[in-house]
């Protein structure tokens, strides 16, 4: 059963889903408009049942987890480790979503040593850029959302525009996102607008040349039919690098974790176990 539980980090009252035993496996939610440990849901019993302990919390400016003071992608990723330490979790395996997918590969070249094996999730960053003359249209990652709180309706259309699967959009699935998308969740959602417009980290090597050199084993996993290209892109991705072990799925869009929960389990669980 999946236990809901509190904890305080660095001050911040974090919330966090867990379920099962065995090697730790910490789930990272995207950064949009909404995102928190409860996209993974459908996932985290799959994963405990294959004997691991699925770990999934809600970011600082997420869920029913505090806000913090800094709103920057930098400030959560260095939050990731605080956490496992409130956990005294010293080594695990970093599965992140959309903009948290680089945020894991990034943790596993800054503490290698605590970070055994990475699994990305729809990670845009980390795939490269289709040819000069084509465009991928797709917002930033974290970019999704208005200048008003979202109705209803808004979080309905978003889901739409990122599963495959609309019958995933239940009731309950639909005023879940809807209670985490507005308050003090849409206030943080602003504040990261601001923290990150015109203030991208500069690169020494672009994102994504990053997976083929990453310091740990690296599992890659996209929607065939999410945003900006990525079918496309990942075909350019295999070409520069035939090493990489990456998969597209088809009937997915961006939340691959909901459209292909069986298949995503079943591909983790195989990378993680091996």
């Amino acid at each position: 059963m999946v236990s809901e539980k509190f904890i305080e980090v660095d001050g911040l009252r974090i919330r966090y889903l867990e379920n099962g035993r065995g090697s730790p496996v910490l789930l990272l939610h995207g950064s949009t408009l909404g995102s928190s440990a409860d996209v993974w849901t459908r996932n985290i019993p799959a994963l405990a049942e294959r004997g691991f302990r699925a770990i999934a919390f809600d970011q600082p400016g997420f869920g029913l987890s505090d806000n913090p003071e800094d709103h920057s992608v930098g400030f959560r990723r260095r939050f990731v480790p605080a956490f496992m330490d409130a956990l005294k979790l010293e080594k695990a395996c970093l599965i992140g979503h959309s903009q948290s997918g680089r945020m894991a590969l990034d943790l596993a070249f800054a503490h290698p040593q605590r970070v055994a094996k990475v699994i990305a999730l729809g990670t845009g960053s980390l795939l490269p850029p289709l040819p000069e003359g084509k465009k991928s249209s797709a917002p930033r990652e974290g970019d999704e959302g208005g200048t008003a709180e979202p109705t209803l309706e808004d979080t309905r259309r978003f889901l739409e525009a990122n599963l495959f699967d609309h019958a995933l959009i239940t009731p309950a699935v639909l005023e879940a996102r809807q209670r985490m998308s507005v308050g003090k969740n849409f206030q943080a959602f602003l504040a990261r607008r601001l923290a990150t417009h015109g203030k991208q980290e500069k690169e020494a090597v672009p994102s994504w040349q990053r997976p083929a050199q990453a310091p740990v084993p690296l599992l890659m996993i996209y929607g065939k039919q999410d945003r900006g290209a990525a079918a496309e892109r990942a075909a350019l991705a295999r070409q520069h690098y035939p090493r990489l072990d990456l998969h597209v799925l088809d009937r997915c869009k961006h939340l691959v974790q909901w459209d292909a929960a069986a298949e995503f389990v079943a591909l983790s669980t195989r990378f993680l176990a091996a």
